[in-house]
């Protein structure tokens, strides 16, 4: 051990680094001294590590080793080696075990070859197979072109891309065509379009006679057009491709596969033509002209051909043989053999993956950790790829498919830390999915980065629609990331794009569109919105088309001249239709017009004359309709009379009888009353208000007082004398007219016209009605709730319109959408109806509305919201655990299905063998599934069944196989100790002691605890006892509690015993009587007695230190020590030392230690110390200044310094002037002297500081002064 106070001396040629080991693999340290023979010694964490089972220790000349076997994590921390006064550090890692990488065998080597660069069973392949997506659907042209024309291409862009490549197939030696379209509206100049094969092959370096590249811009559409066209296509061509579009702030890409079929069947195999390949197959490389006709072996199409054959011939190589292991061994010359032999068909790519794992094999002289063979990361996030070169001082180069990164903004970031070298890529994007390699020197690593795509949700799912025959269907679901891949399905089954004809996808951002531009009944179903991260599930009703009357047209009776107006409402705006007068299609004139707006159809007849009075009728096209109304011409007769002529209304009804009229609400309301008389007569329109709404017609004529006895009271007549408004009466000289605009229901009644003159009155009574759409119902009720249906009931509204209610129309929608959905078309007359083809667990509204002849009312409020759940079915595996006098323990599995609102819980009960009658034997349900029914009838056999029960109801239940017996059944006592309880068991001091004993028998056993055949006493030893474990627990354990334990089980005469043996430990007591023994030389002899308390346990052994008088700091000399004498070595002469020794057992050293009394003296044997004479110098000295004050000029206002050096000892002291006068006490200067420096601060100088400053040095050998002058100038 290095003594303190002496300067180190470096013993070490090489020094230990530090370094990381997986857990369970060893860790070697390795150092060299200058020379051999120099004592070594390893430590860690300040304590010297001994050979052991765990560390080795070797040393050879010059070399010493420091092994760590089987590294676990309490390994990990600081070490250090010490060799005489010289000390190392370093530190050991220890990190977790990565799973070996296991290499494939002919198993996992695809049939096609996806591109010559991609070797089968690469490492990382089956990463890469779930990070990518497919580039599209297969194309609808075939295999002569993979993308359509431009007639075909959809309106929207997607991206960058107005159309992507889409898949491809294709016969070998044809030819075919991918294309993509890409918008130029908004692009200032030509975009970058770059096609790849595989992952990183550029295919502009590969354009040809087979492969060319074309590219157009169409200036009516904007639009950009590229082309990539194969032809002789290969089997060589087969595999993934890619295409790129850059502009100046955007990137696109998109995927697409290219299948090439072989144009020979099985039964045309030739062995020597498959052989051939001609000359510029595939690859555009030319052969000699001497061999232009004979053509090349093509290895790979034999294999692809040799397979359909190997099919039927059924020779196929065992699987358990590993192609990677035999090619390794195996020479080059027999590679197309086994390969033949194996049926591998990408032979190149897999020589080449070999070739690379052979160099793998070398030891790297550049990288002492490299690359994973594969990294994968999320879109979006960042990756580290991080290299440990041997020389840290080496220059790297990053490449990405062979190009070299450079440092570009915060994409890339490169870190250097000692021997490691870091590349950190930010934000990744699919664009950064390639192979990545770091060059140190002319050595290089691989790997591949795979982008993985975060799942796409779904954050507005699809609603259900329900749409006539013909009608155009929009589906629109909205996702979490624009441009996601979607796929959309029916009944289960995708949609392609062979169907574009049907069906037109739309994508517009996050959101996606399913269009049906004309829906038949075919397409009605289930539709799907499949992303990576869930479905939207939506359902399509398509029902016959049908025409809905809501206002038919009505009879009229007008008088000439006057404006007829017939008017019809139906349920489609687009239907058109024809007019009839009496069968007879009508034809427009000026004076009879024809409308159509909306859904209104109306009939206009000005100045009506007695030839219009006829059958009219409106017949809708395409439907089997008729509306049908008569005219009816009012003539006003009037006849001569005198003068004096009494008044008279002229009416068609002269029978005074109470005339009907029949009014739609919000129809106008006119009544054309002809009247005469002489002189004219005095028109009074009168409205009565009644008890009721009806009031019975007025008195005729010839009718007696009796007869015209009112059957309600009458309480009032209401003046109507208005000439303006909503209602109003406009009189003439021979007619007077009532008009009501927008008649409402309180415009219905009884009005009385009366008109007088001097000559006498006359008198009618009009009953006029109004008639409107019902009041809407109010909210439904639901009822019978089940897997996908439920019961509506409803009540009728409380006004029907005056026209009876006709039916109901019944909607429903989900709870979270606005679509309202109808379910019906033909009127319901009912007050129910069972509602199916919902889904379940989706929560639902339903609304009704009441349709009359005047048209529909409006919705019903929404019913309460529910869901369709269907019951559970039965739990499973339903079985009796444990049978007592009076209790059965049941315990049973959840069903297989328990609807989507989840189990609410399970029901108990039980019956007995010769009844029916079930019992329960729980109050409510319990979400457990196990239960003890208790406080059951001793010896009855009993049947039990389980119910599982969710919102629905309950479900079909379980029952016991058998009949259940309830009787304890008696079984014989047994201890079940554990295995770590047959042998002695050890505690610490203060630990607790908690021992867990199993045990079996029934009824419950009494269980007894003993120590040495006494009861066990006191509150520190507690048991506690259950039907099935006994438990001896001590908080605090002594050394008291050791001792011999016994617990014995007894049921009745029968019992069962177990012995357990407690030992308690404790650190021992220091060694006894230690001495020295002898002292020769550097060693001395030390001896002691073993420790009187051991501790209960046995010494493992003694741990000896030193220290020397001079510091008293202890070292450790030997450790584990197990004999009781030593010798200490290596002493230092001249130096007192004191020695300690602690003793150890299992629990740790003791407290204290044994010490020696008086310190040891190591002599120096023949040699005296005799120290020099030395004479004494004077080093007083005279101040002296070396660098002198300087002429300063500075401004007023700002503070200013003057600095000089001086030299002189003893340390002169300082003095500072002012034009003579002593600046010592002046407050405004400031003076600091530091290592001979001298300054003197002024504060703010103003002019009056101006002058001549001295600076003067005084000590005992003299003294010395220097000056300069301060200008202190005032700012202009």
């Amino acid at each position: 051990m290095p003594e303190p106070g002496k300067k180190p001396v470096s013993a070490f040629s090489k020094k230990p680094r530090s370094a990381e080991v997986a857990a369970g693999s060893p860790a070697v340290f390795e150092a060299e001294t200058e020379r051999s023979g120099v004592k070594v010694r390893w430590q860690r964490g300040g304590s010297d590590i001994s050979a052991s089972d765990k560390y080795g220790l070797a040393a050879e000349g010059t070399r010493h080793t420091l092994t760590v076997r089987d590294v676990g994590p309490a390994d990990q921390g600081s070490y250090a080696v010490i060799a005489g006064s010289s000390k190392v550090k370093f530190d050991l890692k220890v990190i977790e075990a990565e799973k070996a990488e296991t290499v494939p065998g002919p198993a996992s080597v695809p049939a096609p070859a996806p591109a010559p660069a991609e070797a089968p069973g690469a490492p990382g392949e089956a990463l890469a197979s779930a990070t990518e997506e497919k580039g599209g659907s297969s194309s609808p042209e075939g295999s002569s072109s993979a993308a359509p024309d431009g007639s075909g291409a959809p309106d929207d862009p997607i991206g960058l891309f107005v159309m992507r490549p889409q898949d491809g197939e294709v016969t070998a030696g044809g030819s075919i065509t991918f294309s993509a379209r890409v918008a130029g509206a908004s692009l200032l100049k030509p975009p970058t379009v770059k096609w790849f094969k595989g992952k990183w092959v550029d295919l502009s370096s590969k354009a040809g006679q087979h492969l060319q590249l074309h590219s157009s811009y169409d200036r009516t559409s904007k639009v950009y057009l590229f082309e990539l066209h194969i032809t002789d296509a290969q089997p060589t061509s087969a595999g993934g491709y890619r295409c790129e579009v850059s502009t100046k702030d955007k990137f696109d890409s998109c995927n697409f596969n290219l299948t090439v079929h072989e144009a020979v069947g099985p039964g045309d195999l030739d062995l020597r033509s498959a052989f051939r390949r001609t000359s510029l197959a595939g690859s555009g490389r030319r052969i000699s002209d001497s061999h232009e006709d004979a053509g090349t072996l093509d290895f790979s199409s034999l294999l692809k051909k040799r397979d359909s054959f190997r099919r039927d011939s059924r020779l196929e190589a065992p699987a358990e043989e590993d192609v990677w292991e035999i090619l390794r061994q195996a020479s080059p010359s027999e590679y197309e053999r086994i390969a033949f032999q194996h049926g591998v068909t990408d032979l190149r790519g897999m020589l080449k993956r070999l070739k690379g794992m052979k160099r793998d094999e070398k030891k790297s002289t550049a990288f002492q950790k490299k690359l994973e063979p594969a990294y994968q990361v999320s879109k979006g996030h960042k990756i580290r790829l991080t290299v440990e070169l041997a020389d840290p001082d080496a220059d790297v180069k990053w490449l990405k498919n062979g190009q070299e990164i450079q440092m570009s903004g915060s994409k890339y970031i490169f870190e250097s830390v000692g021997a490691k070298r870091t590349l950190t890529i930010s934000q990744c994007s699919l664009a950064d999915d390639a192979a990545y390699q770091c060059v140190v020197g002319g050595e290089k690593c691989s790997t591949e980065l795979f982008v993985k795509e975060p799942p796409v949700l779904i954050t507005r799912p699809l609603e259900d629609q329900l749409v006539m025959v013909g009608q155009r269907v929009e589906f629109e679901c909205e996702v979490s990331e624009e441009g996601a891949q979607v796929k959309w399905l029916k009944d289960g089954v995708e949609l392609t794009r062979e169907e574009t004809f049907k069906y037109r996808f739309k994508k517009d951002g996050q959101r996606h569109h399913l269009i049906i531009n004309e829906a038949t009944l075919e397409d009605a179903g289930h539709y799907a919105l499949r992303t990576s991260g869930g479905q939207a599930l939506a359902e399509l009703i398509v029902q016959e088309k049908k025409l809905e009357v809501y206002q038919s047209i009505a009879d009229l009776t007008v008088g000439a001249k006057d404006q007829a107006v017939f008017k019809c409402e139906v349920s489609d705006e687009n239907v058109r239709g024809v007019w009839l007068k009496n069968g007879k299609e009508l034809v427009p004139d000026s004076r009879i017009k024809v409308s159509h707006i909306g859904r209104v159809h109306k009939l206009t007849i000005d100045d009506v004359t007695p030839a219009d009075e006829a059958d009219y009728s409106f017949v809708p096209e395409g439907f089997a309709c008729n509306l049908s109304a008569k005219l009816h011409f009012m003539e006003v007769k009037i006849d001569f009379v005198p003068r004096q002529e009494p008044p008279k209304i002229h009416l068609d009804c002269p029978g005074r009888k109470p005339d009907t009229i029949v009014v739609v609400a919000g129809n106008k309301l006119r009544l054309d009353v002809p009247i005469s008389g002489d002189p004219a007569p005095t028109v009074i329109w009168q409205k009565t208000i009644t008890q009721k709404n009806k009031v019975p017609a007025g008195p005729a004529p010839d009718a007696s007082g009796d007869a015209a006895a009112s059957d309600e009271w009458v309480f009032d007549k209401k003046l109507l004398c208005e000439t303006e408004g909503r209602v109003r009466v406009e009189t003439t000289k021979d007619r007077s007219i009532f008009t009501v605009e927008g008649a409402e229901k309180e415009d219905e009644g009884v009005y009385v016209v009366t008109v007088k003159n001097p000559v006498g009155e006359d008198q009618v009574n009009l009953t006029v009605k109004v008639i409107d759409v019902p009041d809407a119902p109010a909210a439904p009720k639901i009822s019978n709730v089940g897997e996908d249906s439920c019961t509506v009931q409803w009540e009728p509204p409380a006004y029907d319109g005056g026209q009876p209610v006709l039916g109901y129309i019944l909607e429903r929608k989900k709870k979270k959408s606005y679509r309202w959905m109808r379910l019906n078309f033909d009127l319901l007359r009912e007050l129910s109806h069972e509602a199916r083809r919902m889904i379940e667990g989706v929560v639902y509204e339903m609304r009704v509305y009441a349709v009359n002849a005047i048209g529909m009312s409006r919705p019903s409020p929404a019913s309460q919201p529910f869901m369709p759940i269907g019951p559970p079915s039965e739990p499973t595996h339903l079985a009796v655990e444990d049978v007592t006098d009076t209790t059965v323990s049941l315990k049973w599995r959840p069903p297989e299905r328990a609807g989507a609102g989840g189990l609410d819980g399970y029901s108990v009960e039980y019956c007995r063998e010769d009844c029916s009658e079930w019992v329960t034997a729980l109050q409510g349900l319990t979400e457990h599934t196990a239960v003890l029914v208790k406080d059951l009838p001793t010896g009855a056999r009993l049947q039990f069944r389980v119910r599982a029960h969710n919102m629905a109801g309950p479900g079909a239940p379980v029952t016991t196989q058998e009949p259940v017996t309830v009787q304890e059944i008696l079984q014989r006592p047994r201890l079940q100790l554990p295995r770590h309880l047959r042998q002695t068991i050890q505690r610490k001091v203060g630990e607790p002691v908690n021992l867990l004993i199993p045990f079996q028998g029934k009824p419950r056993p009494q269980v007894t605890w003993t120590k040495e055949g006494q009861p066990l006493a006191g509150e520190e030893v507690s048991i506690r006892n259950s039907p099935t474990d006994t438990i001896l627990f001590i908080r605090a354990a002594h050394r008291a509690h050791s001792g011999t334990y016994q617990v014995m089980l007894r049921i009745e005469n029968m019992e069962d015993k177990a012995t357990l043996v407690l030992q308690i430990v404790d650190k021992p007591s220091p060694p006894q009587d230690i001495r020295v023994a002898e002292a020769w030389g550097f060693n001395v002899a030390l001896e002691w007695k073993p420790p009187q308390d051991y501790g209960n346990t046995e010494i493992w052994g003694y741990t000896v230190q030193k220290a020397d008088t001079k510091t008293m700091e202890w070292f450790t000399v030997l450790e584990h020590y197990r004999r009781t004498h030593c010798v200490v070595s290596e002493l230092i002469i001249g130096n007192g030392y004191y020695f300690r020794v602690f003793s150890h057992n299992m629990v740790g050293p003791s407290d204290k230690a044994a010490t020696t009394k008086e310190p040891v003296f190591i002599p120096r044997p023949g040699i005296t110390y005799e120290p020099p004479s030395y004479k004494a110098l004077d080093f007083s000295e005279a101040p002296s200044f070396t660098r002198p004050l300087v002429n300063r000029s500075v401004i007023a206002g700002y503070n200013a310094t003057l600095c000089c050096a001086v030299r002189g000892s003893p340390k002169p002291k300082i003095s500072w002037f002012k034009n003579g006068l002593d600046l010592g006490k002046d407050a405004r200067f400031r003076m600091f002297s530091k290592q001979g420096v001298l300054t003197l601060e002024i504060r703010k100088p103003c002019p009056f500081d101006g002058g001549i400053y001295v600076c003067r040095a005084i000590n005992l050998q003299g003294e010395a002064q220097c000056e300069c002058r301060l200008e202190v100038r005032v700012p202009q």
